[in-house]
Formats: C-alpha cells, sequence, structure tokens
C-alpha cells in the first residue's frame, strides 16, 4: 500500500441510486472488528485457543467536521431519525473500496459561540460487507 493523503479516505452513501461523499468531513475512522470465541480447555497447554470462523465482525465507521447543507447530509440525517439502513462505500486509498449496509447509530452537532457548527457521525455495519480491491 502506498503513502495516502488523509483526506483522499472517503465516506460516500448512496442517494437516488449513486453514492455521494459525504459533505463536511474533516476526520474519518474506518475500524474492521472481529470478537473471538475462546475454546481453550485443559488440554490447551496453557495457550489460548480460538475457534476460527467464529464470533461476530464488524465494521464502524466515524467522522467528524463541518455542518454543510448538502443533500449527502439531509441524507445521513434522516435515516437516522428514521433508523433505516443506508448502503455506504468507504474507499481507502491504495487499499480498496468497502461497500456495506450501514446504521447511523450516533449522530452529534455542536458548535462555539466563535467557530462554525460542527457534527460527528457514527455508522456501523449492518450486513456482510463486499470488499473491492484497489
Amino acid at each position: 500500500m502506498t503513502v495516502a493523503r488523509g483526506r483522499d479516505l472517503l465516506l460516500k452513501v448512496e442517494d437516488d441510486g449513486h453514492y455521494v461523499t459525504v459533505a463536511g468531513l474533516r476526520t474519518k475512522s474506518i475500524r474492521l472488528n472481529a470478537q473471538t470465541v475462546d475454546v481453550t480447555d485443559m488440554d490447551s497447554q496453557g495457550w489460548t485457543e480460538l475457534l476460527p470462523e467464529a464470533g461476530i465482525r464488524s465494521i464502524t465507521v466515524t467522522g467528524s467536521g463541518v455542518l454543510r447543507d448538502a443533500p449527502s447530509a439531509a441524507r445521513v440525517r434522516s435515516a437516522f431519525f428514521a433508523q433505516t439502513q443506508l448502503n455506504a462505500q468507504m474507499i481507502l486509498p491504495g487499499f480498496g473500496t468497502i461497500t456495506s449496509a450501514v446504521l447511523v447509530t450516533g449522530l452529534t452537532y455542536g458548535g462555539t459561540f466563535k467557530g462554525e457548527a460542527t457534527f460527528d457521525i457514527t455508522l456501523a455495519s449492518a450486513g456482510e460487507p463486499v470488499f473491492s480491491p484497489a
């Protein structure tokens, strides 16, 4: 994987059949999670044994940015209030694209008197993702 700019890591949501970048994001992170199932017993000779292909896998996406009045922001907001799934793409430059159904599990709006209005978003995978290498 080559060195890439952080701004090239993109979060897109499907809107009217095509993917649009979530407007205003300044920081983004994508966490791939895999829970394990411990099957260690007396025969394990003191070493942890884990059951392969067991447990729960998930993806968590977080982002922070400046509040923008854009169709992508409206799409995210309406999906949160309705608790409906969004189709999302997470583009990791030089690595690939992860496409998955997601739920908006957190949406925070804030701002300071002398600053811009900001938002934080958290998405959780809601199905099996598809990975397409770069």
